[in-house]
């Protein structure tokens, strides 16, 4: 039995457009200067705290970085309702998550930054309520790279980390997964570039998602 995990943001779902537009409000409510795109892309997958801190060129969560996440958080919702920022799934996921759920020696789980609420609106909005056996999110553990969220889950299913397979788009998630003792397989469709995945560790990277099921056949995952 193996466990495959997954990242969201950038892997499952593409939620750049609707992360940024709430982090763009959050820092124009706080009178900052709106980040750049590019710079937003480059902290998904941290918990919602340490990215804002990040952003501000912070050292550390402060105050204001806590009452700026509270914010986000209060605010995020209503965005997501609005016209044009969903989070759709990247083409090809539907098709993979469908033969993968068929798969009898496969366990699926969710390793996210989001909060609990975040993984359960997008697993409501595309059909992935019974998909993942286990999760963990950023209500539960501390901010990737930290191990935990694999460690949890593998803990969780019986499953030893060297049975893991953690999919992400994220150099974070490539560093959590190395951190935990499980395979790091990157994708090329989400925020980072292929050469930073890989500089973080990765040990096989997806072109397009259908490669994961011939990767997972021929891999010793």
């Amino acid at each position: 039995m193996r466990l495959v995990l997954f990242d969201c943001d950038g892997t499952l779902v593409d939620s750049a457009g609707l992360i940024h537009e709430v982090m763009a409000r959050t820092f124009d409510d706080f009178g900052h200067a709106r980040p750049a795109l590019a710079a937003t892309k480059g902290i998904i997958g941290l918990t919602l705290d340490i990215a804002i801190a990040r952003l501000q060129g912070k050292p550390h969560v402060d105050e204001e970085a806590q009452a700026m996440t509270a914010h986000y958080k209060q605010i995020f919702m209503g965005v997501r309702a609005e016209p044009g920022f969903q989070e759709p799934l990247f083409p090809g996921i539907d098709g993979l998550i469908q033969r993968l759920e068929r798969e009898d020696e496969l366990l699926l789980g969710a390793v996210t930054g989001k909060s609990r609420r975040g993984l359960d609106a997008i697993r409501m909005a595309h059909g992935f309520e019974k998909t993942f056996f286990v999760s963990r999110t950023a209500d539960d553990c501390p901010s990737k790279p930290h191990p935990a969220m694999v460690a949890e889950c593998c803990a969780e299913t019986g499953i030893e980390s060297a049975q893991t397979v953690v999919i992400g788009d994220a150099i974070y998630d490539m560093q959590m997964a190395k951190a935990a003792g499980a395979h790091a397989v990157g994708v090329a469709w989400g925020y980072a570039s292929v050469p930073e995945l890989i500089e973080a560790g990765a040990d096989h990277i997806l072109r397009e998602p259908a490669e994961l099921l011939e990767w997972l056949e021929l891999s010793d995952a």
